[in-house]
């Protein structure tokens, strides 16, 4: 996926699976310890995180990488 799509589209999944959890940004980034900005533009595809970052959002969200990271190609 390209860098102009992904900040168009943004992270749905990571946004979905929060949502799910019941969790605002604001909780979900007090559990990672990190801002909620950063969760929004994390959201927004404007973000790029860390790795532990991704990790402890997959954990705060009971998900993995695959489910809310990895970029599905366009093949």
């Amino acid at each position: 996926m390209d860098t102009d799509r992904k900040t168009r589209t943004g992270n749905a999944r990571m946004k979905a699976a929060r949502v799910a959890r019941g969790l605002t940004q604001a909780e979900l980034a007090a559990l990672v310890r990190v801002s909620r900005q950063t969760i929004s533009m994390m959201e927004a595809g404007t973000h790029n995180p860390t790795l532990n970052l991704c990790l402890d959002v997959c954990h705060a969200l009971g998900t993995d990488l695959n489910s809310l990271f990895w970029e599905e190609s366009d093949h």
